[in-house]
């Protein structure tokens, strides 16, 4: 009965508190960050231009991301890699120092609010960040990417059909702090043709609705794109790239370094322009504007663009006279003659100069300076006949066309 009685009491404690004995230990949780964001690529010249955002989170929707890093990896071959072959084969082009979470298993649900997130700390780039990395095109870049590092080959492509154009392809991928990969980014991939010959620099002329850019056009492809630093073949299908051009602007003697932080350029098209010319509306009287051109050649979806040419600028100075005041009406009076008009509307009108004369030709200012107001009081010689007219003046010193003239007799 005594034992009946302790082996009730240890079952009651076991369901109460497992009676000493623990379960099996849970595995640790692991948390991996998301795809870095928006990867793209943009080839010019010898130099490839790879934006992305680095990740925030983690696949669970947990923030801050667990990342200690961003790696970036190329491959040269068909742009129909997978994602899994580009960096299984691929070289590491780049990797992007990240700030980490201080505690990874501390992070965040995806439902909880901002204020309950740790900051990450440490000297890389922000999460959330937008940044650039640059590839300089060396002939390692260029050769086709065969083998894998234990010296095995890559199955080749079927040889039917139009031959892939020569391509080098990129993705970035997130690594944790414990070094675990996570998501890969979408792929983003930039034709290895030659690039074309840079334009020569724009001619810019101006007005008020714009400043209007052109070039000369360079010589034209002439037959099939040629493969460079790939394995040569003969292709099946002869595919000639078509041409347009890129505008940007650059900042007035600043140095196009395609090897810095930051691109030195601000791209106006977003698509390739098939016309030698092109037109700025973001015109800013009194400001001075630079640009280059590019060449772009595009043959299935990849582009190359061609080195800057020259930078041209422009100081957009205001030449613009007003408009010519409307409305001018006179009242005559004893020896005096009022004048009245219709206010310009210009932002930067400066104001009026009145003028009189026997006849048109005789017209001068009979006001030192311009004066503010929309009407003025001339005081003249009774009986005279008179003509006036008005004539309005901006802050930069650019005096309209006459007004109407008005005829008048002072009594």
């Amino acid at each position: 009965m005594i034992v009946r009685g302790l082996a009730a009491a240890c079952l009651v404690g076991a369901l109460a508190a497992g009676c000493g004995k623990k379960g099996p230990p849970l595995p640790p949780l692991v948390r991996l960050p998301v795809a870095p964001a928006e990867l793209s690529a943009e080839r010019r010249g010898s130099a490839v231009d790879l934006h992305f955002v680095v990740p925030a989170a983690n696949t669970d929707g947990s923030r801050p991301g667990d990342i200690e890093r961003v790696d970036v990896y190329g491959f040269t071959g068909a742009a129909t890699v997978t994602e899994a072959d580009v960096i299984r084969y691929g070289l590491l082009v780049a990797s992007v120092a990240v700030k980490a979470p201080r505690d990874p298993d501390a992070a965040a649900d995806a439902d909880e609010p901002d204020a309950d997130i740790e900051p990450p700390v440490g000297t890389g780039l922000d999460q959330g960040a937008v940044t650039h990395v640059f590839e300089t095109l060396t002939a390692d870049a260029l050769a086709r990417t065969e083998t894998e590092r234990e010296g095995r080959v890559l199955p080749i492509a079927a040889l039917l059909g139009p031959p892939s154009p020569p391509a080098r392809t990129y993705l970035a991928v997130g690594v944790s702090t414990r070094g675990r990969r996570g998501l890969a980014s979408r792929r983003a991939s930039v034709l290895l043709a030659s690039p074309p010959l840079a334009p020569p620099p724009p001619v810019i002329s101006y007005d008020l609705s714009g400043a209007t850019l052109a070039w000369d056009t360079p010589a034209a492809p002439a037959g099939p794109v040629p493969v460079v630093g790939v394995l040569e073949s003969r292709p099946l299908f002869e595919t000639t790239p078509t041409r347009g051009y890129h505008v940007y602007e650059v900042a007035p003697g600043a140095a196009l370094s395609p090897g810095s932080t930051a691109p030195a350029e601000t791209r106006l098209t977003k698509q390739p322009v098939v016309a030698a010319t092109f037109l700025d509306t973001r015109i800013e009287l009194g400001h001075e504007r630079c640009y280059v051109v590019r060449a772009v050649e595009s043959l299935d979806g990849l582009s190359v663009e061609s080195d800057a040419s020259a930078p041209a600028c422009r100081l957009f100075a205001d030449i613009f006279p007003p408009a010519a005041p409307v409305g001018l009406t006179s009242v005559p009076s004893g020896g005096a003659v009022n004048l009245i008009w219709d206010p310009n509307k210009e932002p930067d009108l400066a104001g009026y100069l009145v003028l009189r004369g026997d006849t048109p030709a005789s017209l001068v200012a009979v006001t030192p300076a311009p004066i503010q107001e929309t009407r003025f009081r001339d005081t003249v010689e009774p009986g005279r006949r008179y003509l006036f007219a008005v004539q309005a003046v901006d802050a930069a010193g650019n005096i309209s066309a006459l007004s109407s003239t008005v005829e008048e007799f002072a009594r």
